[in-house]
């Protein structure tokens, strides 16, 4: 089965053409990052109107890439939610008017889906059920993966995702956006113990997680410092490594305690923030201790991508879903509605 992916849930639009047997055929990616960083964060209304000018060009240019015809097609997938409205839309709209005009299928696709099976693009893909951290700027949760479309969540953020509180640190300082890569890039040159900041609600049971103490704490010690107005580049390294480090054992504490509670010896790590390394690398460390697997995608599948719509809608019009009319998109979509396959 050869499928068309499209990804348009926010601020980069994705194109990629899956084939169930011959695996990525082509993709391409814009990102709208240099657009959006002269307002400090994602401005909906022009993510939605970069989507309509991006779309159709890597549709062709991907096509092209992959020596693919639309008769080769057998089916189209996209993000229907959860995302920016109009984002969302403009991917819809393109990829069922295609579907429609060229006489073939096509599948709503979950984008925290799409991130939670990345990780099986690669050749050493984990075998359910094991347990995924997904983490990005919008969702940071924990489930346990039982098959596809079986999906138990375990844990979640009741604040802020993970990256969208690296973002707003980054913001303080007046790093830009987006934070994530700027507050990895300087922690790398943080003294370490200088600052220490707390690690939110791993001091009770349980598997949910909060980010926004650790934003007040690093706004704190900015003012402590003088302001961000005054901060040297050593006390925005200091403060970086101090924030990272909160961050990253927050997460691998609530990851240990899911695979102690499930049992599961895989643990999948998705999403923007899997990119980072020094997560990656305390993840690892402390996985190994227990004789869990960790699996990861390739870093240009961490971030939004066709090919994790493209893969994962292809396993669904495998098993007999298509998207029925009318066109819906789902900026709110538990995961946990799914149908399981």
């Amino acid at each position: 089965m050869r499928v068309l992916g499209i990804e348009s849930s926010c601020d980069e639009t994705g194109v990629a053409i899956y084939d169930t047997d011959a695996g990525l055929l082509g993709q391409a990616l814009y990102s709208q990052v240099e657009m959006h960083a002269r307002f400090g964060g994602v401005v909906p209304e022009l993510a939605s109107r970069d989507h309509v000018q991006r779309v159709l060009p890597l549709v062709k240019q991907v096509m092209a890439e992959a020596g693919t015809t639309p008769d080769q097609l057998d089916g189209i997938a996209y993000t229907a939610g959860p995302g920016l409205a109009g984002a969302l839309l403009v991917g819809a709209g393109v990829a069922r008017s295609l579907a429609f005009g060229w006489g073939i299928p096509a599948v709503e696709v979950h984008h925290m889906e799409g991130h939670l099976l990345a990780p099986l693009l690669e050749p050493d893909a984990p075998a359910f059920p094991f347990v995924a951290l997904l983490v990005s700027g919008g969702h940071t949760l924990l489930l346990e993966a039982r098959s596809l479309g079986d999906y138990a969540i375990l844990g979640e953020s009741v604040d802020d995702a993970a990256g969208e509180a690296f973002d707003k640190a980054a913001k303080m300082m007046g790093l830009g956006y987006p934070g994530g890569p700027r507050i990895a890039a300087l922690a790398e040159k943080g003294t370490p113990g200088r600052f220490r900041f707390p690690r939110p609600m791993t001091d009770r049971p349980g598997l949910d997680m909060s980010f926004s103490g650790l934003k007040t704490f690093t706004l704190n010690t900015i003012n402590d410092l003088g302001g961000k107005e005054v901060l040297s580049e050593q006390d925005q390294a200091d403060i970086a490594l101090a924030f990272e480090e909160a961050a990253v054992d927050t997460l691998v504490i609530k990851c240990r305690r899911a695979v102690e509670q499930t049992g599961d010896k895989r643990l999948v790590m998705a999403g923007g923030v899997s990119a980072n390394r020094a997560l990656r690398a305390k993840l690892a460390e402390q996985m190994e201790k227990r004789g869990v697997q960790v699996f990861y995608p390739a870093p240009q599948y961490c971030t939004d991508n066709g090919a994790m719509i493209a893969f994962a809608g292809a396993l669904r019009l495998q098993a007999g879903e298509s998207a029925a009319l009318p066109i819906k998109v789902r900026p709110r979509w538990p995961l946990t509605e799914l149908a399981s396959l």
